[in-house]
């Protein structure tokens, strides 16, 4: 069977690599040290291949096709598609067979997710690689959520997609060691005039309901309060993705150190940085 070695959640703002100065020292070097911390977690876990859970920025698609989900199945993915991000550009092998089972299997669980063998992977994916120090020959599959242009889908669709993703994956019978990292949030909002604005006190009440295992309440307090946390704040979906994800995984292993069904989740690090735009956050959920 496939193996879930690992499973994070943490923010993806560019602006942590873009402008490192412009929070200070301190800040700057404690939240570098928390991505080379939750680097250490991955390579830890050995995996095989990424499962990158993010959102398009508008590069992919745009109002013409803006699919809910989207698989990637390529065997390669250029990236970033941002000029302006400050990182070397890369060609980043992909898993094209896991990505085809992936897809497959959601259309028989009735989930209907797109497909994609072109795209072109944004700061959302390289900014927590980048920071983490992962090697650029990890082979990865980017499922990609919209969390840009209304209408998006549910906060428990998010949240049931995840369980369905991480119940095939473990159902599978090709022995792939897999790390699944969800890539975006917390609170945050661009190019409105509440920009800079970060809603601690959204964050964190979000992240209690995480690390309680208490599934519905996280997705029912995201869902009536997210507006009041910036429209980037609309990234908790891959959170709560994560986090179907983890109650799959505590059913499938009957884990006995679990949290109302789900695999614990652990805080580390949290931090609200206005003049990097974000409540920064990481995380995990504790496989062992």
């Amino acid at each position: 069977m496939a193996q879930i070695v690992s499973l994070h959640a943490v923010s993806h703002t560019p602006v942590m690599i873009n402008f490192p100065n412009a929070v200070s020292e301190k800040d700057k070097e404690d939240v570098y040290q928390a991505f080379k911390n939750f680097g250490d977690q991955v390579k830890k876990a050995k995996p095989d291949v990424l499962l990158l859970l993010s959102d398009d920025h508008v590069h992919n698609f745009f109002l013409n096709n803006l699919p809910a989900f989207c698989i990637g199945a390529a065997a390669s993915y250029k990236a970033p598609v941002e000029h302006w991000l400050k990182v070397d550009k890369r060609v980043l092998p992909g898993d094209s067979s896991l990505g085809t089972f992936l897809l497959e299997k959601a259309l028989q669980n009735d989930f209907d997710p797109s497909l994609s063998m072109e795209l072109i992977l944004d700061h959302g994916v390289v900014t927590p690689l980048e920071l983490a120090g992962l090697p650029h020959t990890l082979a990865m599959v980017p499922i990609l959520i919209n969390c840009v242009q209304p209408p998006m889908p549910k906060m428990s669709r998010c949240y049931e997609f995840g369980e369905m993703i991480a119940r095939v994956l473990l159902e599978d019978t090709t022995n792939k060691r897999v790390s699944v990292i969800a890539s975006g949030g917390i609170s945050h909002d661009l190019s409105t005039p509440r920009m800079g604005m970060v809603n601690e006190a959204f964050d964190r009440q979000f992240i209690e309901h995480l690390s309680q295992g208490q599934a519905q309440s996280a997705i029912q307090y995201a869902t009536e309060n997210v507006h009041l946390a910036g429209n980037g704040a609309e990234e908790v979906r891959m959170w709560l993705m994560a986090m179907g994800m983890s109650k799959a995984v505590a059913a499938f292993s009957n884990t006995k150190s679990e949290k109302n069904g789900h695999v614990p989740f652990q805080i580390d690090f949290y931090r609200a940085l206005n003049d990097w735009y974000t409540g920064i956050g990481l995380g995990h959920w504790r496989l062992d």
